[in-house]
């Protein structure tokens, strides 16, 4: 017999009060409807605008809506921290911009998806859907790809998507080791789980491309390069040189 689900969605949220109310509702809409314990975590990375606020207005209507404030430190900070203070079972990452349809949550979760420690969406093969996406935009983010797989963690197709499961078990036995704060922190996460000899299991989902997004391809694009440099350069010294172990 499958056990029963329980649920941590940890929303990170930096400057997000235009966006985040609408994706706060709606993923509190779906979750009421699923025979599972949860809760939607929001972590707020130091925003200086009213996404604390609009959390907290939500939060006064669903008692399952939990706010966390942090100092500002960048997403991976602001994920770590919701990851390690949540206290379900399974525990998801989700972008405050909700661009992949609430609808594809149950892919992640026993029992369609059994016998794995990290879950992660991808944007990428044949059953997966990219929606609006600029093609420079696609474009980059393949070369980007082609390097984390040439570096660090080979075979995944799509380590940057926004959506991904951990079991407990899994958050608890790496995350205390991440070191990276900012938008790269997704590559240090799988290769510090293919060192650990964790199950990861890419999802194909459908992806939305939000106008809006913070990720901007020439700023963070080479903070993102650094920070990989940075992994590798770490992943060398804790295997003698080795960083593909």
């Amino acid at each position: 017999m499958l056990p029963d689900v329980t649920l941590s969605v940890v929303v990170p949220a930096y400057n997000e009060e235009l966006r985040l109310g609408a994706t706060l509702v709606e993923l509190c809409r779906f979750l009421r409807g699923q025979p599972w314990d949860w809760e939607v975590r929001v972590v707020d990375d130091g925003s200086t605008d009213r996404t604390l606020a609009v959390a907290a207005e939500h939060a006064a209507e669903e008692p399952r809506l939990v706010l966390q404030g942090e100092p500002h430190r960048g997403k991976g900070g602001a994920v770590k921290a919701g990851l390690l203070a949540s206290r379900h079972a399974y525990r998801f990452i989700c972008d405050a911009d909700l661009s992949m349809p609430v609808a594809e949550l149950p892919r992640f979760l026993p029992p369609v998806l059994t016998d794995f420690d990290i879950a992660i969406g991808s944007r990428e093969g044949h059953q997966a859907r990219r929606i609006g996406e600029p093609m420079i935009r696609h474009v980059a983010g393949r070369i980007f790809n082609f390097g984390v797989q040439r570096l660090m963690v080979p075979g995944i197709d799509d380590t940057q998507c926004g959506f991904k499961m951990f079991t407990a078990a899994a958050v608890n036995a790496i995350f205390p080791a991440v070191e990276v704060e900012g938008w790269a922190f997704d590559i240090e996460v799988l290769y510090l789980a293919r060192r650990q000899g964790l199950r990861i299991i890419e999802v194909p989902i459908e992806w939305h491309y939000r106008r809006e997004s913070r990720l901007s391809l020439v700023r963070d694009g080479a903070a993102m390069l650094r920070e990989l440099l940075a992994i590798r350069a770490r992943a060398g010294r804790r295997s003698g040189g080795d960083s593909r172990s």
